[in-house]
C-alpha cells in the first residue's frame, strides 16, 4: 500500500469540500481537521471571494521594508556594471558609487553582488574538477628499502642569483639520506638522472613515497606521471601522500628542516659550491649524527643496500590471463570495438589491462595501479574508490 502524501493546500481543499457537502457546525468541522475556528473562517472567506485560487499558498514577504535599497541605487550600480568595463565586480562598483554619490544609501558589497546575480550580470564560474587521490598511504616503514621517500625541498637563490632546487631521497626505515642533489629545476629528465644514479648505487626499493607535485604526479588517471610510469616498469610501486598533508611524510620533512638550517642559510655562491654543502650535510647526517628513533644509532649503521639491482633493461608490467590488453596510442587513447577511449598521454606506447567486474564495466589497470572504471555504454573511464561506481547503472541519462 503506498504512503498517503498530502500538503497544506490539499488539506484546505478537503476542508472546503466537507464544508460544502455537509451540514456540520463549523466548530465540529474545525475540530475534525485540527484547526482553530478562526483559521477555518479565514479559508472559507478566501474561498468565497477568490474561489479555489484563494486556497493556494501566498508569499510571506512584507509589503514594505524600511531598509530596502532604493531602485535608483541598484539601477545605477547595474549601469556601472554593464558599462565599458564589464570586468569590474561588486566591490569596485560600490567604491565608485560611494565616490560619485556620497549621499546615497549605498548597500554592502554582498547585497550588490546578489542583485547582479539576480539580474544575470554575473557569469557563473565553472568549478574545477579536483583530481581524485588513492587515499592516505598506510604502508609501514618495517625494513630498509621497503619505502623510500623523495621530495624537492623548497627552492632558493644562490648568491649569483640562480635558483637551486634540492632533490632529496631518503630510506624511510633507517632515515639514511640516499641523495641530496641541487638541480636547476624540478624536471623529469634531471630527476630521473639523479634517481637512476641512486638506484645503481643502492638498488631498488619496494615503494617510493612522494607528494603530488611535479614531476612525481600529474592530473592524469591514477595520478600517473612519466616518472611514476618509469617506477612501475622498474618494479617499484609509487605512493602519494594526500594533498596538503606533509605530516604523512613527516620523517622526510623533518630532515628538510635540518638541511635548510645547516646547508642553505646563508646560501652558497653558486650551484657547485652549494652542492659541496649538500654533500657535507649528507655525510654528517648519515654517519655522524645519531637518531633517537634508531636507539641513538646513525642511519649509516642501520641501512643496508637493496638486494634488487637496477636492471639494464626495463620490463613492461605483466597482467593475469583473464585481463584484456590494449595498447595506448601516442595520443593517449585505446580502441574498444568501435570506440576511442581516452586514457592518458603519459601511457603512450604502454599496455593497460582491463578486468571485467560487472556487466559492461571493466577495471582499468596499469601494472599494480588501478586507473579507473571503464563503462562501455558511457564510452569513457570514470575514477572513484567507491565500489558502487563499478556497479552503478551505466545508462546515459
Amino acid at each position: 500500500m503506498p504512503w498517503l502524501e498530502t500538503d497544506p493546500v490539499n488539506e484546505r481543499k478537503r476542508f472546503i469540500m466537507e464544508w460544502l457537502s455537509t451540514e456540520l457546525p463549523i466548530a465540529e468541522l474545525c475540530r475534525h481537521h485540527n484547526i482553530s475556528r478562526k483559521t477555518g473562517y479565514k479559508w472559507i472567506e478566501r474561498y468565497r471571494t477568490e474561489g479555489p485560487d484563494g486556497l493556494l499558498d501566498r508569499s510571506h514577504r512584507t509589503d514594505a521594508c524600511p531598509h530596502t535599497t532604493p531602485a535608483y541605487v541598484l539601477d545605477e550600480a547595474c549601469r556601472i556594471r554593464t558599462g565599458r568595463r564589464q570586468w569590474i565586480g561588486a566591490r569596485k562598483v560600490r567604491n565608485q558609487l560611494l565616490t560619485e554619490h556620497p549621499d546615497w544609501p549605498v548597500p554592502s558589497r554582498r547585497t550588490l553582488h546578489a542583485h547582479f546575480v539576480r539580474r544575470g550580470l554575473v557569469r557563473k564560474r565553472r568549478r574545477r574538477r579536483k583530481p581524485l587521490h588513492p587515499g592516505r598511504p598506510t604502508t609501514p616503514f618495517d625494513a630498509p628499502n621497503s619505502i623510500w621517500s623523495i621530495d624537492f625541498k623548497g627552492q632558493f637563490k644562490t648568491r649569483n642569483g640562480r635558483y637551486c632546487y634540492p632533490l632529496t631521497a631518503q630510506d624511510g626505515f633507517s632515515r639514511y639520506l640516499l641523495a641530496c642533489q641541487g638541480l636547476n629545476g624540478p624536471t623529469f629528465v634531471d630527476t630521473k638522472r639523479v634517481l637512476a644514479r641512486t638506484f645503481r648505487r643502492f638498488g631498488l626499493p619496494e615503494r617510493i613515497r612522494s607528494d603530488n607535485g611535479t614531476p612525481f604526479a600529474s592530473n592524469a588517471l591514477g595520478r600517473l606521471s612519466r616518472l611514476s610510469v618509469w617506477f612501475i616498469k622498474l618494479g617499484i610501486l609509487p605512493e602519494l601522500i594526500e594533498p596538503a598533508s606533509p605530516q604523512q611524510n613527516a620523517r622526510h620533512e623533518r630532515m628538510h628542516k635540518d638541511l635548510k638550517a645547516d646547508a642553505t642559510i646563508p646560501p652558497a655562491g653558486d650551484l657547485s659550491a652549494q652542492q659541496r654543502r649538500f654533500n657535507d650535510f649528507r655525510s654528517y647526517f648519515n654517519d655522524v649524527r645519531s637518531h633517537e628513533g634508531l636507539d641513538d644509532q646513525t642511519p649509516g649503521s642501520v641501512y643496508e643496500p637493496s638486494p634488487r639491482p637496477f636492471p639494464s633493461k626495463l620490463t613492461p608490467p605483466e597482467y593475469p590471463a583473464h585481463f584484456e590488453l590494449r595498447k595506448v596510442s601516442i595520443n593517449g587513447g585505446i580502441r574498444w570495438v568501435n570506440l576511442w577511449v581516452n586514457v592518458s598521454h603519459v601511457l603512450g606506447g604502454e599496455y593497460v589491462g582491463l578486468e571485467p567486474v560487472a556487466d559492461g564495466v571493466w577495471a582499468v589497470h596499469y601494472g599494480p595501479v588501478l586507473l579507473g572504471w571503464f563503462h562501455v555504454r558511457l564510452g569513457r573511464i570514470l575514477q572513484g574508490d567507491d565500489r558502487s561506481l563499478r556497479d552503478a547503472d551505466t545508462s546515459v541519462s
